[in-house]
This record gives C-alpha cells, sequence and structure tokens, in this order.
C-alpha cells in the first residue's frame, strides 16, 4: 500500500457553490434536501471547511447538470464575470 502524500491532501478545494445555489435561487437548505445531506455541510462546503466525497460531488455535479471541474478545483476560480467577458473579447477578435 502506498503512503498517502500529506502535502496533497492538504490543498483546499475551491468551489462555485454559493455562486450555483444563487443563480438558482436555492436556499442551502434547498440544495441539501437536493443531494441528501444536511444544510449544515452545504456552508462547510461552501467555506471550504470540509471537502466534498466524490459521491457528494457526483450528486452535486448531477443535481447542476454540469461537470465536477466546472465546480470543484484545487485552484482558486477566476469570478465567473472575467471568465464571461474573455470569452466576449476573445470572439471579436
Amino acid at each position: 500500500m502506498c503512503p498517502r502524500n500529506t502535502k496533497q491532501d492538504n490543498k483546499p478545494i475551491f468551489n462555485r457553490l454559493a455562486v450555483l445555489r444563487a443563480e438558482r435561487g436555492l436556499s442551502r437548505q434547498d440544495l441539501a434536501d437536493a443531494v441528501d445531506v444536511n444544510y449544515q455541510t452545504i456552508g462547510y462546503l461552501e467555506r471550504r471547511d470540509y471537502s466534498p466525497s466524490l459521491d457528494l460531488a457526483m450528486r452535486l455535479s448531477e443535481f447542476f447538470d454540469l461537470p465536477i471541474e466546472a465546480m470543484f478545483s484545487r485552484q482558486p476560480f477566476e469570478p465567473l464575470s472575467a471568465e464571461v467577458y474573455k470569452h466576449a473579447i476573445e470572439e471579436r477578435q
């Protein structure tokens, strides 16, 4: 059995859950009910106090109909507005 790389394990998992909830007008409780977890779990995820299990990440991915990498990352996400405007500028060129 291989030892775990603790340096890698300590890297935070960034996510866009709060943004995705806001876009859809969902409360933490609404999202928690939809993916069968306690509403506090959603808060822990949004604050990066907790990293999701693969199962939970997949349930969230299915609920939002987005790939996991669109919701979770090891690197901080750029603001969505920066990404949207970057693509719009690239399309004009």
